[in-house]
């Protein structure tokens, strides 16, 4: 069975950080792509970030862009989300995510992942 699961959302003051890990089933770690998303209240789902199976490439929205990193750890079949100098902006529904392996062009696509974890909640909040 597929599975992607997050964890490590919670509350957080602006300007603090807060790492988020998605665990992944070996048989989509080591075979695609993956991503996070996030939906704020009100708003749409957008992307934020996405690393290639290689890890050879990593690709950020230009809003978490020098604050959020991306990372795989393959012998833990997981992907993380540094944030750092978080903002009250950055409060949503974050979500991991996993695509067939392409260009890196095709990251900001949600349409394009076939996996999707069940999310966790961020919030940033003084």
């Amino acid at each position: 069975q597929v599975q992607l699961v997050e964890s490590g959302g919670g509350l957080v003051q602006p300007g603090g950080s807060l790492t988020l890990s998605c665990a992944a089933s070996g048989s989509i770690f080591s075979d695609y792509d993956m991503g996070w998303f996030r939906r704020a209240p009100g708003k749409e789902r957008e992307f934020v970030a996405a690393i290639s199976v290689s890890e050879e490439h990593t690709y950020y929205s230009n809003s978490v862009k020098e604050r959020f990193t991306c990372s795989r750890d393959y012998a833990k079949n997981t992907m993380y989300l540094q944030m750092n100098s978080l903002k009250p902006e950055d409060t949503a529904v974050y979500y991991c995510a996993a695509k067939s392996a392409g260009h890196s062009g095709s990251y900001p696509y949600a349409i394009l992942y076939d996996y999707w974890g069940q999310g966790t909640q961020v919030t940033v909040s003084s």
